[in-house]
């Protein structure tokens, strides 16, 4: 639990209040004073939220090198290759996609376009994402609420430690979470006005969120439509009329890529990863839609979670709360929870247009279907997926607690923010104590200053005004704290491969359903070691790095200089330098060389791409230069995937001769059969 901070009461406007030099000037009133109803406190105090989080979100990004390897190897194809950058492909000769729609790649390959190549120029554009997702969250937040609470929610946002993880990394899910608070913004604005060119917008959004992570995005959508359809100050049927419009922007907003993609001839365009039948469609509703809510994905690597748990970890209700995915998000989550009940009862009376309820009905409804959806789906789940919590958590933490706040007078209100203070200290407790190595007297500290915040948040109306600005302070300082710790810990640590996680090592302690202390969603329930790295087996890690230069499924291998030097021989003779097994095992050589690696079968190694016949055919024409041995699974069909990339493999051992480079094994496709 936080609260907001107090107001002043008198706001000076005379010249004496500026820079000597300034005075009234327009200029300065907006850029320091911002609304001329705001208190002086408020526009510097959005300012160094702003910059704190730049900085915070910027500060040593080159630590995580290349971060996930397989995009970065599509930024790099789509920096080359125009058509790779407008397909997502993995490589600039256009062999495969990734196992995603584009949208994120493209921020990241146009820096690329300009800057070059490089870990700063991929990781920065997803670092102003956290700015901006900052930022918006304010404005939306406070429009409704106050400046006071937008900048709680603001801040609480940045300091969630999965949000400073991916708005660090080059995963999709920074470009989602904008995206959505950006839908919500404007959706904000459109109940203001029961606009439906607003409405239209919303969907636009909505179809660019699709074209991130898919299905994912449509989570925020039953609230948004909720929210429009019961406050939009016009008729009811005027309002389903606008709700159809925002649809029918979801499809152009999303269709048109869609479109293209289905009418290219397959000839034409790279096969789509993580597809079994070369369509985007199947892609979105089967492997990355339905198929991670049923566990029945076709060519995964792992089964799906079940009631009782499984190769994803445990579902239920508690799985947001326990030893994978607690330290992730949930920090507030139970504060959110409580401030999202106290805020519909004191809204229950309001008119049907009430902005504050419906403000409840956004932010709660976005919490509650992701959270719920997040909690018993049975497919591929992975701990970083909890950044679409956030900013849900972070709106509903500054509203219900500006609402409180400024009620503190009545018992009843000083009673509930006592009583979040308490649950969020002892929960906060928790989530410490499963890292007993790192800082262990934090804890300590926090249940101290929780205590001592929640009785006098008890008493807050007989207290004079500073002592209770001191109060308010101390709250949100003691809410806080475990997670900036956590998010301190993530900023100061690179990260790298497919599953990351934030914060410091978890052992020992197993949460509510959990039962694999810091596993991070590999089948099996592998732990957690260290920060950023993770065991493959049979092959030993070194930082998240596979030791043999193969790769994996986790991050791409170390390639040495060695084996760098031999695929960049010639290279401009061949369309692919060479071919590999696996997205993550071809990224490694690609960033390596800068030169085109076939992706054989895609991600997990089991997309029928190419097949054995079109594989014989591409050495015959002399487009690939060698075969690199030992990729993801060793050319092993996945989860009822396709064997093609085993059956390659096998022809390739068969007819080729193996030479030993660099500790890689690899085959020359130029010799003779």
């Amino acid at each position: 639990m936080a609260v907001t901070l107090v107001a002043p009461t008198t706001e000076p406007d005379s010249p004496s209040a500026a820079p000597e030099g300034v005075g009234r000037s327009p200029w300065y009133r907006s850029l320091v004073r911002g609304r001329p109803d705001d208190p002086a406190w408020v526009r510097p105090s959005l300012l160094a939220l702003l910059l704190g989080t730049a900085v915070l979100f910027i500060y040593g990004l080159s630590a995580s090198g290349y971060a996930n390897s397989f995009y970065s190897a599509a930024v790099q194809a789509g920096s080359q290759s125009w058509k790779a950058f407008f397909y997502g492909s993995s490589d600039a000769a256009n062999s495969i996609t990734v196992d995603k729609t584009p949208a994120s790649l493209w921020a990241m390959a146009i820096s690329v376009r300009i800057f070059g190549l490089s870990s700063w120029s991929i990781l920065v554009p997803q670092a102003l994402m956290g700015v901006a997702s900052v930022g918006l969250l304010y404005l939306t937040v406070r429009r409704w609420y106050g400046a006071g609470a937008g900048l709680l929610a603001g801040l609480t946002l940045a300091l969630t430690p999965v949000a400073a993880l991916m708005f660090r990394f080059n995963n999709p899910d920074a470009m989602l979470v904008l995206v959505m608070i950006a839908a919500v913004y404007v959706t904000v604005r459109a109940i203001e006005k029961a606009s439906w060119r607003l409405m239209f917008v919303v969907g636009l959004l909505i179809g660019l969120g699709f074209l991130t992570k898919m299905l994912q995005v449509l989570l925020v959508v039953p609230a948004l439509a909720i929210a429009y359809l019961v406050a939009a100050p016009t008729s009811f049927w005027r309002r389903v009329r606008d709700l159809f419009v925002a649809g029918s922007g979801l499809v152009i907003g999303a269709g048109w890529w869609i479109a293209i993609v289905s009418l290219v001839p397959a000839a034409d365009r790279p096969y789509i990863g993580g597809s079994q039948d070369n369509s985007v469609l199947e892609l979105a509703l089967g492997y990355n839609g339905f198929g991670r809510l049923t566990g029945n994905e076709t060519g995964s690597v792992g089964g799906g979670g079940g009631g009782a748990g499984g190769g994803w970890g445990a579902t239920g209700i508690g799985r947001m709360f326990n030893s994978e995915m607690g330290g992730q998000v949930s920090w507030l989550l139970p504060a959110a929870l409580i401030l999202l009940v106290a805020g519909v009862v004191l809204a229950w009376n309001a008119k049907r247009t009430d902005q504050r309820r419906t403000g409840y009905i956004i932010w709660g409804g976005w919490l509650l279907v992701t959270g719920l959806v997040f909690s018993f789906m049975a497919g591929i789940f992975h701990a970083y997926y909890t950044v679409a919590l956030a900013p849900a958590v972070a709106a509903l933490v500054g509203m219900g607690t500006a609402a409180l706040w400024s009620r503190r007078e009545r018992w009843w209100a000083r009673a509930v923010l006592a009583a979040t203070m308490v649950v969020t200290s002892a929960w906060s407790f928790v989530l410490l104590g499963r890292s007993l190595d790192f800082l262990p007297w934090l804890r300590w500290v926090v249940v101290a200053s929780g205590a001592v915040a929640t009785a006098a948040l008890v008493v807050t109306f007989v207290l004079p005004r500073k002592l209770v600005i001191a109060v308010a302070a101390l709250a949100i300082v003691s809410a806080l704290a475990g997670p900036a710790a956590y998010t301190g810990s993530t900023v100061a640590t690179g990260h790298s491969g497919s599953i990351v996680s934030a914060g410091p090592s978890i052992g020992g302690q197993g949460g509510p359903g959990g039962g694999r202390p810091g596993g991070q969603g590999m089948p099996g329930g592998q732990g957690r070691p260290t920060q950023g790295t993770f065991p493959m087996p049979g092959t030993g890690t070194a930082q998240g790095r596979i030791s043999r230069g193969a790769g994996g499924l986790l991050d791409a291998g170390s390639v040495g200089s060695e084996i760098t030097a031999l695929l960049q021989k010639s290279a401009d003779s061949y369309t692919w330098v060479a071919a590999t097994v696996g997205s993550q095992s071809s990224a490694g050589y690609q960033l390596a060389t800068g030169d085109p690696v076939m992706a054989i079968g895609g991600f997990n190694g089991s997309d029928p791409s190419p097949t054995l016949a079109q594989f014989k055919a591409y050495v015959a024409a002399g487009k690939i230069h060698y075969f690199i041995g030992g990729g993801m699974g060793g050319g092993r069909a996945q989860d009822g995937g396709s064997s093609a990339a085993s059956q390659i493999a096998s022809w390739v051992a068969k007819s080729f001769t193996a030479q030993t480079v660099g500790g890689a094994t690899v085959y020359d496709l130029t010799a003779a059969l």
